[in-house]
């Protein structure tokens, strides 16, 4: 069983920066929009099966296709960004398609059923993959902030933080880039009890790996 990790943040507080120690060697990224990495990246690469196909990097937001890299790739460590784009661009190319009546309502339990599908393929990976999904925050009616999706319809059909074990936030403090890694009573945070022993921790994600390979007794990379 594979060990999956979300980490939630609003754009710009460091969730994309936080891989910047990982291993690109061993690192499957998806990106579900494409974009240039927040940091120095010389040796990541776009994957292209004829030109480069050693590339560490995909670019889809298709939940079978995402699914089909998860259980195909070697590499111990995926990350998938941003898992809120893979809903809201299906959400808007079906918005295009100008979809009415009962097709227009049947769209969410589509985009639930893909969303499932990742989350679902993100804990059933072999025992030594750590899976870690990017995605944005929101704050609901109550006040709590907790991963943003494309609205009630979907939230009504799924609970994203309630398929996974551990879920970071993103927090900036004294200008210095942050994990919240313990709930504050008004998010979705939570980790497994002695998985880290400080309330915050520097947002790098290799540090994070290390942390729940040595908690979980797998083999972490170099």
């Amino acid at each position: 069983m594979s060990i999956a990790t979300l980490v939630l943040g609003q754009s710009g507080t460091g969730k994309s920066a936080s891989l910047r120690n990982l291993d690109p060697a061993d690192t499957l990224l998806i990106q579900a929009v494409k974009k240039p990495l927040p940091f120095r990246a010389s040796t990541w690469s776009y994957f292209n099966k004829d030109t480069n196909p050693s590339g560490n990097i995909f670019v889809t937001d298709q939940s079978a296709q995402i699914v089909k890299l998860m259980k195909g790739t070697k590499r111990s460590v995926i990350v998938l960004d941003d898992f809120q784009y893979i809903l809201a661009n299906e959400f808007m190319r079906r918005v295009l398609d100008k979809e009415t009546g009962n097709a227009a309502f049947a769209k969410y339990n589509e985009i639930a059923r893909s969303a499932w599908d990742i989350l679902m393929a993100a804990g059933q990976q072999d025992d030594d993959k750590r899976i870690y999904i990017l995605g944005h925050t929101q704050e609901d009616d109550a006040g709590r902030i907790k991963a943003k999706t494309i609205g009630k319809l979907l939230d009504e059909k799924i609970t994203i933080e309630g398929l996974l074990t551990i879920v970071l936030r993103t927090a900036v403090i004294n200008e210095q880039y942050l994990f919240s890694t313990q709930n504050n009573g008004s998010d979705t945070v939570k980790s497994p009890m002695g998985l880290f022993e400080d309330p915050h921790i520097p947002n790098d994600l290799k540090a994070v790996d290390n942390a729940i390979c040595s908690y979980y007794g797998i083999a972490a990379t170099a």
